[in-house]
């Protein structure tokens, strides 16, 4: 079995009081292994940019690799994407992993007088992205013409030193085929896809990755979840709820069930900086 990883969520928030590089910079002191951010650029919240503040906590942080969890790709073209990350992972020190998504909140996108793909081309989209992606980091004068996307003689440099891994948060059949074919990861959150689903899906995307000819090793099995260290059962069904015992003994069931990367975004009423320090203290080590 790979070693166990673990993330911390960093609010995208732009309150007053938000401080995402000094939640950053704790999460590696307190020894985590990666922190990761959502990406919603619309909302009536203040809110920073998802891959501004990567940016800005990726300059403020040296050990502690910086995941998108996921780049909503309608927002952006996936050859602009591939350019992004890899400047982003060199400043940083090949400390990126890319998340991506085909985009679920279409809200956002009209609002920001974007096109609304429809579920076909979002998947088909999202399948062509990464072909793009790693087609530019890899290719002089990349070419490409897919049913929803097309590049045209794209040059990119530098190169990436060495594959930036993506990871892919996707939850209907076409989508976890699409991220057994050809992503390094699945991050799906458990508020989505629930954890009735979970070992289904995540058949479905070692299924399409040994169809593909891709050892099923090959993809990380993430899972990004709310946990409420201290809550009671009245959490919620789709929150890790309890002592650090109890959360650390239902990851246990997890990391049974075949994942291996974990993403943690506190929830209820403590301070997410008290739980934070107490799932480093109490409950990674039972893990690990």
């Amino acid at each position: 079995m790979p070693p166990l990883l673990f993330g911390v969520s960093v609010s995208t928030s732009a309150a007053p009081d938000a401080d995402p590089a000094g939640q950053a910079r704790a999460a590696e002191e307190l020894g985590f292994d990666f922190v990761s951010a959502s990406d919603h650029p619309s909302g009536t919240h203040p809110t920073y940019e998802t891959w501004t503040m990567l940016t800005w906590i990726a300059a403020a942080t040296s050990r502690i690799t910086i995941a998108s969890r996921v780049l909503s790709l309608p927002f952006r073209s996936p050859a602009l994407v591939a350019k992004m990350a890899e400047s982003l992972n060199r400043f940083a020190g090949n400390r990126l992993i890319l998340g991506l998504g085909a985009g679920a909140a279409d809200a956002e996108l009209r609002g920001f007088g974007l096109p609304v793909p429809t579920a076909r081309d979002k998947v088909d989209g999202l399948a062509e992205a990464v072909e793009i992606i790693r087609g530019v980091w890899r290719q002089p004068a990349f070419s490409y013409a897919g049913r929803v996307h097309t590049v045209a003689g794209a040059e990119l440099e530098p190169k990436p030193p060495r594959p930036i891994p993506i990871w892919l948060g996707t939850f209907g059949d076409r989508a976890l085929a699409v991220t057994g074919r050809h992503a390094d990861g699945w991050i799906p959150s458990l508020g989505y896809a629930g954890a009735d689903r979970l070992a289904q899906m995540r058949g479905q995307v070692l299924a399409a990755a040994r169809a593909a000819g891709r050892p099923p090793g090959d993809v990380t099995c993430a899972l990004h979840l709310e946990v409420s260290v201290g809550g009671g059962a009245d959490a919620g069904p789709d929150i890790v709820s309890g002592s650090p015992g109890q959360i650390a003994g239902r990851l246990s069931e997890l990391v049974e069930a075949g994942f291996t990367a974990f993403s943690f975004s506190p929830a209820g009423p403590r301070p997410a900086s008290e739980q934070v320090e107490q799932l480093a203290a109490d409950v990674i080590p039972q893990l690990r």
